[in-house]
C-alpha cells in the first residue's frame, strides 16, 4: 500500500510540474498545425489568382501590340505618293525607300512584330502556370530589348517627320509635306502606331516586374 500511495503522489506531483513548465498535451498538436497550414494555402492561393490575373491582362495587351506594330509597319512600308505632274526627264514621287531612316523604321518594327507574335505562347504559359519564373524572366529581358529597338525607330523617324511637315530654314530645307500631303500623312500616322507600341511594351514590362515581385 505505502508503495502504490507513493507512485501515485509522484505521479501527481510529476503532472503537476508538467502543467508549471507549460509543455502541452501531445494530443492538441495536429490540430494546432492544420488550423495554422490553412491561412497560408488561402494566401498562396489568392497569389496565385493575382497573376494569373496579371498574366491575362499581359496577353490582352500584347495582342494589341501587334494590331499596332503591324499598323506602324504596313503603314510606313506601304507609304508613297506620285505627284500628278511630270517633265520629260522628271516623274516627282515619295517612296519610304527614298529615306533611309523610315527603311530601318520598317525593318525595325518588322522584329518586333515578329518578337510579339512569338511572345504570346509565353504569355498563355505564364496564365496556364502563374507561379513559373523562367518564361515570365524571358519576357521582361527581351520586352526591355524590343523597347529599345523600338523607341530608336520612332524617334529617328520622328524628326524626319517633323522636317517634311515643316522644314528647316536655317538649313534651306523645305517642307514638303504640302505637296507631298498623302505620303506625309501616312508616315505620320505610323510614327504614332509605333509610339502606341511603346508605351504598351512599357506597361508590360511593368507588370512581369511586378509579377516576378510577387515570386
Amino acid at each position: 500500500m505505502d508503495k502504490s500511495e507513493s507512485t501515485k503522489i509522484e505521479m501527481g506531483e510529476s503532472s503537476k510540474l508538467e502543467r508549471k513548465l507549460g509543455k502541452a498535451p501531445l494530443l492538441g498538436s495536429p490540430s494546432h498545425a492544420i488550423s495554422s497550414s490553412v491561412p497560408i494555402v488561402a494566401n498562396n492561393k489568392r497569389v496565385g489568382n493575382y497573376k494569373k490575373g496579371i498574366s491575362i491582362f499581359d496577353l490582352i495587351l500584347r495582342i494589341a501590340s501587334v494590331a499596332t506594330s503591324i499598323g506602324a509597319t504596313v503603314g510606313m512600308a506601304t507609304a508613297g505618293e506620285t505627284l500628278p505632274f511630270f517633265t520629260q526627264f522628271f516623274q516627282f514621287e515619295a517612296g519610304y525607300d527614298d529615306l533611309p531612316t523610315f527603311t530601318f523604321f520598317v525593318i525595325a518594327m518588322s522584329i518586333v512584330v515578329a518578337y510579339l507574335v512569338l511572345s504570346i505562347p509565353f504569355s498563355i504559359v505564364c496564365i496556364a502556370r502563374s507561379h513559373v519564373v523562367a518564361p515570365r524572366l524571358f519576357l521582361i529581358i527581351f520586352d526591355t530589348a524590343i523597347i529599345t529597338l523600338t523607341t530608336s525607330a520612332a524617334g529617328a523617324s520622328t524628326a524626319i517627320v517633323y522636317l517634311a511637315h515643316n522644314g528647316n530654314e536655317d538649313a534651306n530645307w523645305l517642307a514638303f509635306c504640302n505637296q507631298f500631303g498623302d505620303f506625309c500623312q501616312t508616315t505620320s500616322g505610323a510614327v504614332v502606331a509605333a509610339f502606341i507600341t511603346i508605351v504598351l511594351l512599357l506597361i508590360l514590362i511593368v507588370l512581369s516586374a511586378i509579377a516576378l515581385k510577387r515570386h
